[in-house]
């Protein structure tokens, strides 16, 4: 426990200056504890047709989400059981769902946006959210994606030698329309406003 506060203490101080190097954006009202960070991004992969009937192709334009982990470790770090710590997570990305819908309602390039897409080990009931996980098909691309994610794994979890062997990398893909549907309170095409010009 006082090893993995003390990482958690070191990653606070250097995430604002990884912050400040990316292209991330916070989603929602409070910044400094938004569960999601974003940016845009141009699909490189296979095509990937999801269950709405959205097609996602090659250099199509995804909202990347990434999640704040250090903010949603520091407050799973009391959290002992590993079912409460994943009804605990469900519960913070659900509640971020619609301040993502409308960012995306917001951004000036809504139009040429497909869906939002992420990358993570924890895709286990990722369906009850709206998201589709999808293998990564390109074998270096999925082990250099497990080897980043690996020391985020075992700051989450209470036993992480137990079950490690187990995760995988998968993408998370949801289309616009699915997010607008769920969380924007219409479909894509009936919720476009104003868009805010972003920096």
């Amino acid at each position: 426990m006082r090893l993995k506060s003390f990482a958690l203490s070191v990653w606070n101080m250097v995430d604002p200056i990884y912050y400040a190097c990316t292209r991330l954006r916070c989603v929602g009202q409070d910044r400094k504890n938004s569960t999601f960070r974003v940016r845009l991004t141009s699909f490189k992969g296979r095509n990937v047709h999801l269950s709405d009937g959205s097609v996602i192709e090659k250099g199509d334009t995804l909202l990347k989400i990434h999640l704040h982990n250090v903010i949603l470790l520091k407050d799973m770090l009391s959290i002992k059981n590993e079912i409460k710590k994943g009804k605990f997570l469900y519960r913070a990305i659900e509640q971020s769902l619609p301040d993502l819908a409308v960012y995306l309602q917001h951004h000036p390039k809504i139009n040429d946006i497909k869906g939002i897409i992420g990358i993570t080990m924890l895709n286990k009931g990722v369906g009850g959210l709206g998201f589709e996980a999808i293998p990564i098909p390109n074998s270096l691309y999925k082990w250099v994606k497990y080897v980043t994610m690996i020391p985020i794994y075992f700051l989450s979890a209470n036993q992480p030698l137990k079950h490690v062997k187990k995760q995988s990398p998968a993408y998370l893909f949801m289309s616009k329309n699915v997010l607008m549907q769920k969380y924007g309170g219409g479909g894509a095409d009936t919720a476009l406003r104003e868009p805010i010009r972003h920096a």
